[in-house]
């Protein structure tokens, strides 16, 4: 699990202990899959993370009114290495997708990755993440490949997010 849980999160999100606002901006590390050929991709990729995830990934809550920041943490969201964020952010991923499978020759990769992203929430908007940065960006990094044609799988060693030896903690199903 993450330094947050369910209910500390929800706490946090409650009200601004500063001006009282209930909108929040909340920065996560979280589960993104794309779909790749000859190593590039087909699109933006999809979210696949859950309620529980998201709040595992979560970095920094600031209010949106005055600017206070009621969680912030250095850590890495993903083994909770100290001061290990620094090394996820503006980082090339630590691996790199093959253009074609190295076992059979496919041209089409699936690839699941953490990608930071932002969330508004409260006063009525809608919760839906926004990515601040894309597979091939910096502070995308590749957790898993796999070929959509064979069996083959390439997965990060340690932790795909900054790099340190692990092992990495089970994260909520």
């Amino acid at each position: 699990m993450g330094h947050l849980d369910e209910q500390k999160f929800e706490q946090t999100i409650a009200g601004c202990a500063k001006c009282d606002r209930k909108a929040f901006e909340v920065s996560s590390y979280i589960d993104r899959q794309v779909s790749v050929m000859v190593g590039e991709a087909n699109d933006d990729g999809r979210w696949t993370h859950d309620g529980e995830k998201f709040i595992d990934g979560v970095f920094r809550i600031r209010c949106m009114n005055c600017s206070d920041e009621p969680y912030a943490n250095t850590d890495c969201p993903r083994c909770h290495r100290a001061n290990g964020l620094a090394d996820a952010f503006g980082q090339p991923s630590r691996i790199t997708v093959p253009k074609r499978c190295p076992s059979c020759k496919g041209t089409e990769l699936l690839v699941t990755g953490f990608a930071p992203a932002t969330v508004r929430t409260g006063e009525g908007r809608p919760p839906s993440p926004r990515p601040t940065a894309l597979y091939r960006e910096d502070g995308f990094h590749i957790a898993i490949i796999m070929c959509e044609g064979c069996d083959f799988v390439q997965v990060t060693d340690g932790c795909p997010l900054c790099g340190g030896p692990g092992p990495l903690r089970v994260r909520p199903g």
